[in-house]
């Protein structure tokens, strides 16, 4: 009995004390979707939690007091905040996360052109921030590229290095490059355009594989990376970013932001580059690498408007002097035909801005000009060319109801091209002159984004150009996307069209540093294509703190009227013509994203088939590999301050422009890949400090090519022993017995081998 009594009163005593406690629930999300397992709990004890899949929690029996209540998930910064807890209060506390610089699930632009997260944009967009591109630092957007997956910078010359950038195994013709959503880089700037973008300034950059020329136009036909600068608000007052490498190469990013009272706010930045270094590791008396001395100075202004308008402006400046080709070559020498090199100077001007129009619906006027002047020699070829483009777009955002979200804009193109070459000659032999080519392209377009339900998005558009040398283009586009209740599955579906005209330097540029003579069959259609893509997004979130993220896609494209280049028929020519047939560009991609804890994972592999089909005759496309993987593995120790990163790529063969049929060097290159490690040290806040080793393999393209050479004959690089025969065919010769003109075409990797490097960064934010 005595023990029956105590016990009923030590469960009422019980129930009693369980009944002065409180319950504290609430959910935790980053304002785009719930977390779920995320970690809930109350600071300095044992109680906590983790969210279940609806992204909920719930703590009960919590005694009386003040607390505080933590929330906290892989891959974002912790929330802290305070509460206090009564007798039988029931509290409800929401936790909205912000991701870190390692999470990819961000507000972007490029697809839709309008302000999305990512998450919800029914285009798949890749986006890589600042961090990313810090684990392997470089002096160029260009080279930053080579470590995302499907993309590929592209070396086009062992002498002047000239290069661009590849997606889906597409030519960098096909890749339309934006700054702040402007077409900046196109044209004769495709080739040198690509560098002094100071990296210090760069918020994030955004890639969209597959045509987006409903929205963008031509050009963007493989694909769009669009290069987005730092606001003046959200950027650091100061940074400062300088390394050098064991070759001499020595780099320098600078930035601060200032305010010019209330009205306006602007970024400053500047990027230096110097290498001056004539080195010849593989002993053909010709320098391995460019030599380049480029400066870049960027600003860019944000006005403060009426109702929080935008309207931002922004210019850039880059001056190169370029040099590649014999180590005794000298500035006396430039043009002629007795030492041989190939100099570039470069002057390009831009400016751009948005304005948003004082009008109660979302209207704004994106704007943009640059010029682009080049003096160049290749040997004794001239080259000079000078570019000029005007931009204006107009675009209206109008949501009607909740279900349609309208994008209309009007677009016009203007660009001036005039160089020293027959494409801006007349054909009047009796009266030659001078003709500058002037195209103007007015362009309208629209978009609706359709939310059908909470699950379902369509999103539709339609373009229409008018280029004033090849007549009507429309381009149309069609994207849905589906996503489960957690949005932890996503599934777009994506079919597009598009199309672009050729530039003429850029498509020749190869035979201006050679021997080859350009040949163009007939006047060049403009290329069109369609697309088809499908993109599945899995993410993975475990009770133990990990985070795993899949981004699988399957791509085909198919292309008309495609501007093809043959190297093969006549060894002396680059023939253009529109392939009489079709080409195609279709494989699988898929990213693998790991973070836990202190460690991060970005690895990436895609296999493609990029090929041409004529006269019923199924030919590869030259110089694009069938196999691409990228890596980049980071881990932080934070007791100490020190961090690793660990990058790479690896590519398999790809076919080769030969000679003809006596070239002894391989037709296909082999499996190659760059490495590189690196080690940061932080000191505090502000600085870091960090080295390491590029292309830890030390590989480079000219090894194990015997005496036939990268370059061939750079003992008689203006060809004036080669014997031709009344075809025009080169003879085999005792001095000449593999038949080679001069030509530095046989390129298909950076010609740089392993090298440490070392630098230093400062941030003030204060």
């Amino acid at each position: 009995m005595r023990i029956f009594v105590l016990t009923s009163l030590f469960i009422v005593f019980t129930l009693s004390a369980m009944a002065q406690n409180a319950i504290i629930r609430g959910m935790v999300s980053d304002s785009v979707e719930v977390i779920p397992f995320a970690s809930v709990f109350i600071k300095g004890t044992t109680i906590g939690t983790t969210t279940d899949a609806n992204g909920e929690f719930t703590l009960r029996n919590i005694p009386k007091g003040d607390y505080v209540l933590v929330a906290s998930f892989v891959s974002y910064t912790s929330i802290q905040k305070n509460i206090s807890v009564k007798e039988n209060s029931d509290i409800t506390v929401n936790f909205a996360l912000k991701p870190n610089q390692t999470r990819l699930d961000e507000v972007v632009v490029t697809g839709t052109m309008k302000p999305i997260s990512r998450l919800e944009s029914p285009v798949p967009v890749e986006v890589y921030t600042p961090t990313f591109f810090k684990a392997n630092p470089t002096p160029s957007v260009y080279e930053a590229m080579s470590n995302v997956n499907g993309v590929r910078p592209q070396v086009n010359c062992s002498v002047c290095n000239t290069g661009d950038i590849h997606i889906n195994g597409l030519e960098g013709a096909y890749t339309m490059v934006t700054i702040d959503g402007m077409p900046i880089v196109s044209g004769l700037s495709t080739v040198y355009g690509l560098s002094g973008i100071p990296q210090s300034l760069i918020e994030r950059v955004e890639i969209v594989k597959g045509p987006a020329s409903t929205l963008y136009g031509s050009e963007s036909v493989g694909g769009l990376i669009n290069v987005i600068t730092k606001k003046p608000n959200n950027a650091p007052l100061f940074t400062g970013d300088v390394f050098t490498t064991s070759w001499g190469e020595i780099n320098t990013d600078i930035a601060s932001k200032f305010n010019l009272g209330k009205k306006a706010e602007a970024l400053v930045g500047v990027n230096y580059f110097n290498f001056n270094q004539r080195i010849d590791n593989n002993n053909d008396n010709f320098t391995d690498v460019t030599l380049q001395d480029r400066i870049s100075v960027f600003n860019k202004w944000n006005f403060k408007r009426k109702g929080n308008r935008v309207f931002s402006l922004a210019g850039r400046y880059v001056y190169e002097d370029r040099f590649g080709g014999d180590l005794g070559w000298a500035t006396e020498n430039r043009g002629g035909d007795d030492i041989y090199g190939e100099s570039i100077y470069t002057n390009r001007w831009e400016i751009f801005g948005t304005y948003q129009l004082p009008v109660k619906e979302r209207v704004m006027f994106m704007f943009s000009a640059n010029e682009h002047d080049q003096n160049s020699v290749y040997g004794d070829t001239w080259y000079i060319a000078d570019q000029k483009i005007a931009f204006g777009q107009l675009t209206w955002n109008k949501e009607v109801g909740k279900r349609h979200d309208f994008l209309f804009g009007a677009a016009m193109r203007y660009t001036y091209y005039d160089d020293n070459t027959p494409a801006t000659a007349s054909s009047d032999i009796d009266n030659p002159s001078n003709q500058p080519s002037h195209t103007y392209l007015p362009g309208l377009f629209v978009q609706d984004e359709i939310v059908l339900d909470d699950y379902n998005k369509l999103l539709l558009g339609m373009r229409y150009d008018y280029n004033s040398l090849h007549g009507n283009i429309f381009t149309p586009r069609f994207n849905y996307k589906w996503n489960s209740k957690n949005k932890q599955n996503i599934l777009r579906f994506s079919f597009g069209t598009g199309y672009r005209v050729a530039n003429v330097f850029t498509e020749d540029h190869a035979a201006l540093t050679g021997a080859r003579e350009v040949v163009f069959l007939s006047d060049l259609k403009p290329e069109t294509s369609f697309n088809v893509n499908i993109n599945y997004v899995k993410k993975i979130y475990t009770r133990n703190d990990w985070f795993i993220g899949i981004d699988g896609a399957v791509f085909y494209t198919y292309f008309n009227n495609k501007i093809f280049p043959d190297y093969d028929t006549d060894p002396n020519k680059i023939i253009y013509d529109n392939l009489s047939g079709h080409a195609v560009s279709n494989g699988v991609s898929v990213n693998l994203e790991v973070v836990y804890k202190d460690l991060s994972i970005l690895a990436g592999v895609t296999a493609m088939d990029v090929f041409s089909v004529q006269d019923g005759v199924r030919e590869r496309q030259e110089l694009t590999e069938q196999f691409t993987g990228t890596w980049s593995i980071g881990y932080v120790f934070p007791k100490i301050g020190l961090s690793l990163d660990y990058t790479g790529n690896l590519y398999g063969p790809m076919a080769l422009p030969l000679l003809g049929d006596d070239d002894p060097r391989p037709e296909f290159s082999p499996w190659w890949s760059i490495q590189n490690i690196q080690i940061t040290k932080a000191f505090g806040d502000h600085l870091e400090l960090y080295g390491g080793v590029k292309n830890l393999l030390n590989w480079v393209p000219w090894r194990n090519l015997g005496d036939a050479g990268l370059i061939t004959r750079t003992n008689d690089p203006f060809d004036k022993n080669v014997v031709f025969d009344t075809n025009g065919e080169v003879v085999a010769t005792p001095n000449n017995p593999y038949a080679f003109t001069f030509d530095p075409t046989y390129v298909y990797g950076p010609n740089q081998g392993i090298r440490g490097f070392f630098g230093l960064r400062y941030t003030f934010d204060q």
